[in-house]
């Protein structure tokens, strides 16, 4: 996770996860670079525990949840740890299996 830090003199700075800091240069562009990593980790985060918490809601473990809705089991992980967030199909079959699991896997069952 990226962390960001703007200083009392208008530096912008990035704090390490040894607690110190490392300077980001003044520029706009390099600003608005920090941010943007900023905000997608951020959003790799949430979309990490919304993977998780609908695999969850099912009851299932990574490797039986990735059988079921067909994707290998590197997948879930990625998704749960955040080092990947789920697009498009992907994200719309979490959201039918976060509102209608039972459904979502009975198709899922039909297509194979």
């Amino acid at each position: 996770m990226l962390r960001v830090r703007l200083k009392a003199d208008g530096r912008l700075v990035e704090v390490l996860p040894d607690g110190n800091e490392r300077a980001i240069a003044s520029d706009p562009q390099a600003i608005a670079t920090a941010a943007h990593r900023a905000a997608r980790s951020e959003a790799a985060r949430t979309d990490a525990s919304y993977a998780r918490n609908v695999r969850s809601q099912t009851g299932l473990t990574q490797a039986a949840f990735a059988a079921r809705i067909g994707v290998p089991v590197e997948t879930v992980r990625n998704w749960e740890q955040g080092k990947r967030s789920p697009r498009g199909p992907a994200r719309a079959l979490l959201k039918v299996l976060e509102q209608a699991p039972e459904a979502a896997f009975a198709v899922l069952g039909k297509a194979r």
